[in-house]
């Protein structure tokens, strides 16, 4: 049976599901859901649209937030397909090509927005701790360079996922936690040996979100240590309110992340609900809020989305 299962044909497809307990409001679910994905697509759309119009944006933190935003949109659509039919049309079958494509795209969004924080971290150091060697420090070439150099990474960390969960024996019904494919997940399923896989898995762990949180952490004490060396409370308050995006999109990302591992790890007597609202939180919530964070405190970006909206000059 092992050895057929490495045939694709007969690779076993995956039962997905929506959240337990829940199962007569599933539609009324994706309402909200949906709310959540126009939000999301919506808001980071715009992003993207005032910074590619807007000249004075035309510099290195908003390219990077572009990044950021196409980031999102990524994510967005890579779980929007399986939340619609699992929801809406109540289809729970996924086949083992399609949730390995899909495991693919999540995670890789997922490793690439840790370090689009990061190369982020990056521009508010040097704009704070060394102002003026900015320009000279993130030239065009040098942004390019990082936002492939993230790309890659995070492509080189996920590629061997599917492979590793394709070699191995599925024996069982294979019932999924959620409305789609996460490695975590799916990782519980063969009937083999993952040691490999759970090798694998916490190496890129630690050598993406582990690595990177370290790294913005102490960005993070230098511009602090930068900034407490100001004299004027005014001008370290002004100084620091150029970081609250980017702080925010830090906690917004790495704090369900947390959540969702220590859920998982230390929480398997917690009702199976919590695990999966733990999942969306981490799924959506990003996505949905970063454009409306950076909208919000961005003068520039306000400016121009007021004038779209109210057709007002601001």
């Amino acid at each position: 049976m092992g050895a057929n299962l490495h045939n694709t044909s007969d690779l076993p497809p995956f039962i997905l599901t929506g959240i337990p307990g829940l199962e007569t409001s599933q539609q009324w679910l994706f309402l909200l859901l949906g709310t959540l994905y126009a939000v999301s697509i919506v808001g980071n759309t715009l992003i993207l649209y005032i910074v590619k119009e807007e000249q004075s944006l035309h510099q290195p933190m908003y390219y990077f937030l572009s990044l950021l935003s196409v980031n999102d949109l990524g994510v967005s659509f890579s779980t929007l397909p399986t939340v619609l039919v699992t929801f809406c049309f109540q289809v729970r079958t996924i086949s083992f090509d399609s949730c390995m494509a899909q495991m693919f795209f999540i995670h890789f969004f997922s490793f690439l927005e840790s370090g689009i924080l990061l190369v982020m971290s990056f521009d508010r150091y040097v704009a704070i701790c060394n102002p003026l060697r900015y320009a000279t420090v993130l030239t065009d070439a040098r942004v390019v360079f990082m936002s492939l150099s993230v790309i890659v990474r995070s492509f080189c960390m996920v590629f061997p996922l599917p492979f590793l969960l394709k070699r191995l024996p599925f024996c069982k019904v294979n019932i999924l936690s959620h409305a789609y494919c996460l490695h975590p997940d799916l990782i519980r399923l063969p009937c083999g040996d993952i040691t490999i896989n759970n090798i694998f898995g916490l190496f890129i762990v630690i050598s993406t979100f582990g690595l990177d949180s370290a790294l913005i952490l102490l960005s993070y004490g230098l511009i602090l240590r930068s900034v407490l060396a100001i004299a004027s409370r005014e001008e370290r308050m002004k100084t620091l309110n150029t970081c609250v995006s980017h702080m925010c999109a830090v906690l917004i990302f790495y704090v369900p992340m947390i959540g969702v591992s220590m859920a998982a790890r230390y929480g398997r007597q917690a009702l199976e609900c919590v695990h999966t609202l733990l999942s969306l939180i981490y799924l959506f919530v990003p996505p949905m809020l970063n454009p409306v964070i950076y909208s919000i405190k961005t003068k520039e970006i306000r400016r121009r989305l007021c004038k779209m909206l109210l057709g007002a000059r601001f």
